[in-house]
């Protein structure tokens, strides 16, 4: 029997604004369902987005929902979970925002370990404003604001979150849709701050500019630029050049959670607990 996204989705809204083809239609199907599958109720669920293609993902599905300013995505997502403890909190964004203007609270987020998840929609280009460069841009490849290539170095955005301090992180990409709902529920399920990377297509403002002439030759060449972690650790320095691994790349089941550190704060000042002492913290540490 076909699933049926209806009870999920603001219809009024529908059909989206998404170009024909673009992956992120296929990155909301996934979220849906990994949200039906862990049996949440909606009203427990937030949505926070930004500004970009991805900014609307928050307009189309109906949870709790914020439609906030760009690249604070995140800070608000953080506001509602320390309010909201006891709710699943979502946050979405593209590369763009996550990661130029909203770099600082993406990366602090991570260093917190804020009991919520970061789905990074990353499609390699500003999409929504006509294709300026972005901190995932590959080099070389044209965009409106460096005609003659790229030449900015490129963020690996997994390997940057995990360098902050992210406690899971994943990536996967919108071609396998069942691969994808299986990773957003590893990440919805962990205790702590998840980041999840999600490769997409965007073969209006990057692909066909950049001889890519449909859509699905933009999926074909992020199909040949990634390949699954266990594959990739088998593979030798040469042969991972310009690959990036797919699955959990990282998941620490004993960094401690924010919102529970942020309570003993709170003991501390109502005078339910004596002073936090670094010990209290040691295992963290």
């Amino acid at each position: 029997m076909a699933f049926n996204y209806d009870k999920y989705l603001r219809l009024e809204k529908m059909p989206t604004l998404w170009c024909w083809g673009c992956g992120d239609g296929v990155i909301l199907k996934a979220f849906i369902r990994a949200i039906d599958k862990m049996g949440v109720n909606q009203d427990d669920v937030c949505v926070v987005s930004g500004i970009g293609c991805s900014g609307r993902f928050s307009s189309y599905v109906d949870f709790n929902t914020i439609h906030t300013t760009h690249g604070r995505t995140v800070a608000y997502g953080t506001g509602v979970k320390l309010a909201f403890p006891d709710k699943l909190v979502v946050c979405v964004g593209g590369d763009g925002d996550t990661l130029a203007i909203g770099g600082n609270h993406t990366i602090h987020s991570c260093r917190r370990n804020i009991d919520m998840t970061l789905i990074v929609i990353n499609n390699f280009i500003y999409g929504l404003t006509n294709s300026q460069t972005s901190p995932t841009t590959p080099q070389g490849m044209w965009t409106v604001s460096q005609k003659a290539g790229n030449i900015d170095p490129t963020f690996n955005a997994s390997n940057l979150a995990i360098a902050a301090g992210a406690s899971f992180v994943g990536r996967e990409s919108m071609l396998d849709p069942k691969k994808l709902e299986k990773i957003m529920i590893k990440a919805l399920e962990h205790k702590g701050f998840s980041f999840l990377e999600v490769l997409s297509n965007c073969h209006i403002n990057l692909g066909r500019k950049n001889q890519m002439q449909s859509a699905m030759e933009n999926l074909e060449w992020i199909d040949n630029i990634t390949v699954a972690k266990k594959k990739y650790d088998a593979m030798s320095e040469e042969e991972r050049l310009n690959l990036l691994p797919t699955g959990i790349l990282k998941q620490d089941m004993e960094a401690r959670e924010y919102c529970e550190m942020y309570q003993e704060i709170k003991d501390v000042h109502q005078g339910k607990r004596s002073k936090i002492t670094q010990d209290d913290f040691a295992k963290k540490i």
